[in-house]
């Protein structure tokens, strides 16, 4: 079979390598040669007079009260003790008749270590989460248990099971990025009347949703936050959502004809089983292709494609996956299933040729349950309410979303209208991540960046992260590691899960960089086997330890085998 499957789509590597020629003409601010001061920590002063005596502009505080230590764990940790503030900005009385509100609750430590964080919850938000400022797959740890003061919010509406919020045009500002913008000043002012200062230092952080939120912040609020945690970030939100759209109308012929599967929303309705037209099983063989032809790049045959971007140069769909001469029994693909895969991982195009979306990268990842969730279940259920309710200047109609229109919904997230002033895209993603330069404020002040990505992320992907950094770079004069920092994480789906290891801390080595100057270059992450207090993984293979480690390299560096040493161990490996 001929190979007709394009490579371009892949940026080189040279931006990163070029970095030393780019910098001798470059017009970058200089990075200071110091890092910021480090945070100092005070004792809580107040917790329920906070709620009679706080005042903020549009701001109520509904409660305040004490939580005692242990009475929240997270990943198996007590958290100290701390007080529990919940309230609202900015009630009103919506133009859809909806009465509407930037609910929020604020977790402050007993003992305060100086900082605060932002926490950025994902999905459509629509729900105030525990402000406990957790990331990975299973948290190692998380900012509250670290000693911040976390913030948690709704984004400005409730109900996260709902896209209806999304014609009402302030409420699509907030979720945006004016709710950030708004809680910010409003949770620093809390900190100082509880803590009597303000913090020394602040970091704001997410995955997906929550990850966006964070890079906009970056671009939006580059003088309100020292330290900028950014995970699987759906930064072009509205084109994955339509990537997701047209790739569900690919997969649905080659589907069981009448096949359903539950609703994720609604048990009482039912959605076609997409996931028919690539089962687990032939899930599997894909994951067994790329492994035969990737996994050893690194060094070692461990079961992780460590090496991503010389895998895709070096997988193809059409030669390394078996084809099927019969029928389907899991051990191959058919040519039209080949076809398909193809065509979705280079994420898709109009038909006027005009790409939807990024690629996606190839790893045995796929194999994973939510890599097939987000894409068989969630592109038909959730996705199209996102797209027609959100993303879209004016809403899209019944019929584009329910048919598909791709031709017609590309161009409806970039317009604007007398009522929808702001685009689908202006309003979700960072201004100026075309060419991030607007990025150098926050890099010559010194605040920093730390980005990381699932290299088998089926809904936000990791190629498209990896090409707003080579961006970044070269808008930076090629310095751009001067200030941030991206971490692919192999084998793992969207924020966790997946045969990977996915618990780890990057908060942690975010601070160390922005208050002692101390860059991250290998971050130590664990796989969540048998007995993990964070939660065990159960799509582990079964021959990996259950405690295996390996490093989390700043790209474009990448975890290669030393040649010696324990190969579950971290240690055995070095970035390079």
């Amino acid at each position: 079979m001929k190979n007709t499957r394009r490579r371009t789509a892949f940026l080189p590597l040279t931006p990163l390598g070029l970095g030393l020629l780019i910098a001798a003409c470059s017009t970058t601010p200089p990075v200071p040669t110091q890092p910021l001061s480090p945070a100092v920590g005070a004792g809580l002063r107040q917790c329920e007079a906070l709620a009679g005596q706080f005042r903020f502009d549009q701001t109520t505080i509904d409660s305040a009260a004490p939580v005692a230590a242990g009475g929240l764990t997270l990943g198996g940790q007590p958290v100290a003790a701390h007080c529990l503030v919940k309230g609202q900005m900015h009630k009103r009385k919506g133009s859809d008749g909806r009465d509407y509100a930037i609910g929020f609750e604020m977790r402050l430590p007993q003992a305060w270590n100086g900082r605060f964080y932002y926490q950025g919850n994902g999905g459509l938000d629509g729900n105030v989460q525990p402000a406990q400022g957790a990331l990975g797959g299973g948290p190692v740890t998380g900012a509250l248990v670290q000693g911040f003061a976390v913030i948690s919010s709704d984004a400005g509406h409730s109900g996260p099971q709902t896209a209806v919020f999304g014609l009402e045009p302030q409420a699509r500002l907030d979720y945006g990025y004016q709710a950030v913008a708004k809680l910010t000043p409003m949770a620093k002012a809390l900190i100082a009347n509880a803590y009597g200062k303000a913090p020394d230092r602040s970091y704001i952080g997410g995955c997906s949703n929550g990850g966006r939120h964070a890079m906009v912040a970056a671009s939006r609020l580059g003088d309100q936050y020292d330290g900028y945690l950014i995970g699987a970030p759906g930064y072009r939100l509205p084109n994955a959502a339509l990537a997701q759209l047209w790739g569900a109308q690919r997969w649905s012929p080659l589907a069981t004809p009448g096949a359903t599967v539950r609703h994720p929303l609604n048990p009482n309705a039912s959605i076609p089983d997409l996931g028919s037209a690539l089962n687990a099983a032939e899930r599997q063989t894909v994951a067994r292709a790329v492994l035969n032809r990737c996994d050893a790049l690194d060094g070692l045959k461990d079961g992780l494609v460590q090496a991503t971007q010389a895998c895709q140069a070096a997988f193809d769909v059409a030669r390394d996956v078996p084809t099927c001469s019969g029928a389907r029994d899991g051990s191959c693909l058919t040519p039209a299933q080949k076809t398909v895969l193809a065509q979705v991982h280079a994420g898709g195009k109009a038909s006027n040729g005009q790409p939807i979306y990024s690629a996606f990268p190839y790893d045995p990842g796929i194999a994973g349950n939510n890599w097939a969730t987000w894409k068989f279940v969630n592109s038909v259920a959730l996705d199209p309410l996102s797209v027609g309710t959100v993303f879209t200047a004016p809403p899209a109609a019944a019929a584009d979303i329910a048919g598909a229109r791709i031709d017609v919904l590309l161009p409806a997230i970039s317009a604007t209208s007398d009522t929808y002033k702001e685009s689908g895209l202006a309003l979700m993603s960072p201004p100026g991540h075309e060419k991030p330069t607007n990025l150098q404020p926050l890099r010559a002040r010194g605040a920093k960046m730390v980005l990381y990505h699932g290299v088998s992320d089926a809904i936000f992907s990791a190629e498209d992260t990896r090409q707003w950094f080579e961006r970044l770079n070269t808008a930076q004069g090629g310095k751009a590691s001067d200030f941030a920092r991206y971490f692919p994480v192999p084998g793992m789906n969207h924020c966790s899960a997946g045969p990977t290891a996915d618990q780890f801390d990057l908060l942690g080595p975010l601070v160390k960089w922005v208050e002692q100057g101390v860059a991250p270059q290998a971050v130590t992450a664990s796989a969540r086997g048998a007995g993990n207090a964070g939660g065990v993984n159960a799509e582990l293979p079964a021959d990996w330890a259950t405690n295996r480690t390996r490093p989390l390299c700043a790209y474009p560096t990448v975890a290669t085998y030393n040649g010696s040493g324990p190969i579950e161990s971290a240690s055995s490996f070095s970035c390079r």
